[in-house]
Parts: C-alpha cells; structure tokens; sequence
C-alpha cells in the first residue's frame, strides 16, 4: 500500500470521512470511522498533512493530531468552497478538504491553543 501523504478529514458529531492521497494524488484511503477511533488511527499513520476545514470542534482535533507528529492545516470553508465537484455528501467534503490541502495558495487558519478557548468561551 502506498504512504499517505495528505489526509482530508470531514468532521461531524459522531461519525468522520477520511480521504487519504500519496504523493501523486492517488487514493489510498478512503474510509468512515467514529470519532473514538480517529486519534487511535492516526497514531498508526507515518506523519502526513492533514487537512480540515475550520469550525469550533476543528482546534481541539488540530492540537491533538499534530500532537502525534501529523503537519495540520485548518482551512476556512470558503478555502475550500471551490474545490467541491458534484453533490454534497461527507466523502465528497473529505475528499475537497484533502485537495484544497494540498494547493499551496490556499492559506491555512492559526490553529487556537486550548488557552485562546478558553479565553473565547469566558469573554462569550
């Protein structure tokens, strides 16, 4: 099996889309998982770019996968807006987050320490 070099994970309440490239763009992984098994995957993985589309949860999974050695990129949603093809579904979203990841004019969002949210949450 080829190496992943980029990640795209579509994140949900309970249930993640992961869409997984080497070097050529080629697919190598493709896959649905719960959130429990994601950080336990991962760890699995030799390290890689993993892209994700910034929202509230997104911080917190950026802190913990770059943890395990993974580069993160959190992009804003109208980042990856252009790279949508066809209807929405969460293995599509994975799959635009994967390639908007690997453009390198897509410009990537600073990552929240957990000390900004909870300084975000105090002054809400």
């Amino acid at each position: 099996m080829a190496q992943i070099t980029t990640l795209g994970i579509d994140t949900a309440k309970q249930v993640f889309q992961l869409h997984g490239v080497d070097a050529h763009g080629n697919l190598v992984l493709h896959k649905r998982i719960t959130r429990k098994q994601v950080l336990p995957l991962l760890a699995q993985l030799p390290p890689c770019l993993v892209g994700l589309e910034a929202c509230g949860g997104s911080h917190y999974w950026a802190r913990e996968i770059t943890k395990l050695g993974h580069t993160v990129k959190l992009m804003a949603p109208q980042a990856v807006k252009p790279y949508v093809q066809g209807n929405k579904t969460d293995g599509r979203d994975a799959e635009r987050i994967c390639e908007a990841a690997r453009r390198p004019r897509v410009r990537p969002v600073a990552i929240n320490s957990a000390a900004d949210a909870q300084n975000a949450l105090r002054a809400a």
